[in-house]
């Protein structure tokens, strides 16, 4: 919902703001001082923000977005809230790891380029909602422990759903009350997203038990990134108060369903739906460029959509997740799926399936869009990489045919080797930077060395 700081006597000015891993951060200030972040911003040390500045250089300043400005539901006291991009601290210029400020040149460079003015995505949320968890990560412990009544797993055997109403495993799929125990609480969070202005399409169980789904309309690439961080942080603050535990982890569970976040997405030029045609599915030539561009640079581009060690946990054989790089009409098994249902000109468009949650939304989507830009311009095909359409589920199709299509990385380091090869496609433009590129590397390849070094109770299991 539109507002304006003038419209209430607002207490607080709560600004937000993401870091390069996508992590949100929130710096609040009396609202009386407007007028002085307005013109000056408000400085703060980015070496404590993840993928920043070292602690010699890292005064950064944050500077509203005036347009993003919304009341913050999760306040006691009126609180009108911004997101912000952070620029360098002595010149107000444009700091080139702001993950903001990159979604907004891929946008520009979009439409510079004249293939289009617009770039619409539409993700799908989905989430498990836990009643308890605990975590325990020490140099003599490590554990987790997730308890569920509405799957009737607990702490422990003594923890029994007395009801009678449970799901099995994997049988959750738009189950209804009371199975679904979990219906008011997306209600509650729906009103949360439709009275901040996004537009909802629907909410439903998932397949696995105490896994939800969310999805809402498709919008512009910056806004798209915004979205993200607030509806993530719509669902987890409305759990929080109802005491259950929402996570978006590709795979919280073992040998259950894993949570991803499909990208459906096309391009628009006045007003026209680029990606309406006569070809394979109802796509155009610029839409099958743009979906050979995606696969092209799949493996590169699955460490922006797929950053963590525990993505790769999902992308495995029998959960209806990816894990070759082709498309097809409907195929859920395909990186990339045309909806069968999306059929008139305005409605047509691609989904990316491999990503999920743990991405920095603004980086992950601008990733996309500039690999999918790359095949409209060198024209990629999809016939010569061997892309498909395979309309076969990949378990029922010949072996042979199965291994001479492009696998999906197995793992964070794998992606992470594939994007230090293959990156000319994100600098174009000066969008993406070797700067930010290096550092996200780096970063995540800390990360990905550190959880290698622990030992996990599974092998405790195999090698005790």
């Amino acid at each position: 919902m539109k507002v304006d700081i003038k419209d209430r006597d607002f207490k607080w000015i709560d600004l937000k703001f993401s870091d390069l891993v996508g992590n949100f951060h929130h710096l609040t200030l009396p609202a009386k001082n407007y007028e002085e972040i307005k013109k000056n911003g408000v400085g703060f040390d980015s070496s404590s923000c993840p993928g920043f500045k070292s602690v010699e250089g890292g005064d950064m300043v944050l500077i509203i977005d005036e347009d993003s400005a919304f009341i913050d539901p999760f306040f006691e006291e009126p609180t009108i809230s911004y997101f912000c991009y952070i620029k360098e601290a002595d010149t107000k210029g444009e700091y080139l790891r702001d993950p903001r400020t990159v979604s907004f040149k891929a946008q520009e460079y979009m439409r510079k380029e004249g293939i289009a003015d617009n770039v619409l995505f539409g993700p799908e949320f989905e989430f498990y909602i836990f009643d308890r968890v605990i975590v325990n990560n020490s140099e003599n412990i490590s554990e987790y422990k997730i308890e569920s009544y509405e799957g009737k797993f607990g702490f422990d055997d003594t923890y029994i759903n007395e009801s009678g109403e449970f799901l099995m495993k994997k049988s959750g799929y738009h189950s209804i009350p009371p199975k679904d125990k979990f219906t008011d609480i997306r209600g509650k969070i729906s009103n949360v997203i439709i009275d901040y202005g996004i537009d909802l399409i629907y909410h439903h169980h998932e397949v696995g038990s105490a896994q939800n789904e969310i999805e809402i309309k498709r919008y512009p690439l910056l806004k798209t990134g915004d979205n993200i961080q607030i509806i993530k942080y719509f669902i987890k603050n409305v759990c929080y108060k109802n005491d259950l535990s929402a996570t978006f982890m590709p795979k919280p569970l073992y040998n259950m369903p894993g949570n991803g976040m499909h990208f459906h997405q096309h391009l628009f030029k006045n007003g026209k739906n680029l990606f309406f045609g006569n070809g394979y599915g109802g796509l155009s030539q610029i839409g099958e460029y743009y979906v050979a561009g995606l696969l092209k640079h799949g493996k590169s581009l699955l460490a922006f959509t797929n950053p963590s060690t525990n993505s790769y946990k999902r992308l495995v054989k029998g959960f209806e997740a990816p894990v070759k790089l082709f498309y097809s009409l409907a195929n859920r098994s395909a990186a990339i799926r045309i909806p069968k249902y999306a059929i008139s000109e305005n409605e047509k468009r691609i989904e990316f399936r491999p990503p999920d949650g743990t991405c920095n939304p603004y980086l992950a989507t601008a990733a996309m869009l500039m690999a999918g830009l790359d095949g409209i311009k060198n024209k990629i095909s999809l016939k010569d990489n061997n892309f498909g359409p395979f309309d076969q589920d990949l378990e029922k199709m010949d072996k042979n045919v199965v291994e001479k299509i492009d696998s999906c990385p197995t793992n964070l380091l794998e992606a992470l080797e594939e994007l230090k090869k293959d990156h000319d496609y994100l600098l174009q433009g000066g969008v993406f930077s070797e700067d930010l590129i290096k550092g996200y590397i780096e970063y995540k390849e800390k990360e990905a060395l550190e959880m290698a070094k622990r030992p996990h109770p599974y092998e405790f299991e195999l090698y005790f």
